[in-house]
């Protein structure tokens, strides 16, 4: 399922990324491999963990239980969705910087490795449990067979790994802020779309009934199921057959996730231009 690969790259190259820029940071570092190793497959366990847990639930369940399981799910991948676009939108152009220090803090025996390596874990649980919660759901459309959806995680997986490798080759002719804000553009799509998904569960066990028809119906012209359907369903949402309360959710999420990102930037830029604007004033020596 390409939606199923295209997710599975996404995050994986968000913790590539991080882990490149790291890596980079502390060449020459001795037992660096160690350390960054020991991160990857910390958080790499962490996701497997969380993989198992949510099957047993989704097995237990039955009936309503599953349709309130998925709701759970898509509740708790949107909240992290959310979280992480605002956070990133405040922290974009700093994440590259910190990064980068973090690493070179380490190689210069300020801090202990054993910070890399939670620093690393962190970023692979977190892109990891991302992973989890949209595969687990339903946000990808509907139910494949187990092999299929488990070799397009193997592809996506691969890709977003590659491209990571790349990324770290390249570091020096790249701005990985520009990357953080592209991926961030479309995480933020990709909230609408499972706040879209969650108002489609919600409807489907019956919790909410307003709004629940179909607005419009484009699959004449663009069935949800064809092959670009599929890709603009797994970047944007895309639905031939919306219902209001599917609409709401997302134009919703879109200008909330906005909304808090202006917000909490303004805020970040008044401290700063009240300092540049007490500097001048400082007498001289």
């Amino acid at each position: 399922m390409f939606a199923t690969a295209l997710i599975v790259f996404r995050e994986t190259l968000e913790a590539a990324l991080f882990v490149g820029i790291v890596a980079a940071a502390t060449r020459g570092l001795a037992g660096r491999s160690l350390w960054l190793g020991g991160g990857v497959a910390a958080g790499v366990v962490g996701a497997m963990g969380l993989a198992a847990f949510a099957d047993r639930i989704g097995a237990w369940a039955g009936g309503i239980g599953q349709d309130l399981v998925n709701v759970a799910i898509l509740s708790l991948a949107l909240a992290m969705l959310a979280w992480h676009c605002i956070w990133v939108s405040t922290h974009g152009k700093q994440m590259s910087h910190e990064a980068r220090q973090l690493g070179s803090s380490v190689r210069d025996g300020n801090h202990a490795p054993l910070a890399l390596t939670i620093a690393i874990a962190m970023a692979v649980l977190r892109e990891g449990a991302e992973t989890v919660l949209s595969v687990a759901g339903p946000p990808t459309g509907a139910a494949a067979d187990p092999h299929t959806l488990l070799a397009a995680a193997g592809i996506g997986l691969a890709a977003g790994v590659v491209l990571g490798i790349l990324i770290y080759f390249g570091l020096s002719r790249v701005k990985p802020q520009h990357l953080f804000a592209v991926t961030n553009a479309l995480i933020l799509l990709l909230a609408g779309a499972i706040a879209s998904q969650l108002a489609r569960a919600l409807a489907q066990a019956g919790l909410v009934e307003l709004g629940a028809q179909p607005v419009w119906d484009t699959s004449r012209w663009l069935a949800t199921d064809s092959p670009l359907g599929v890709v603009l369903h797994a970047l944007a949402g895309y639905d031939a057959n919306p219902s209001g309360l599917q609409l709401g959710f997302y134009v919703t999420t879109l200008l909330v996730i906005g909304l808090a990102s202006r917000g909490l930037n303004r805020r970040q830029q008044r401290p700063a231009a009240a300092v540049g604007r007490r500097e001048p004033l400082s007498p001289a020596r």
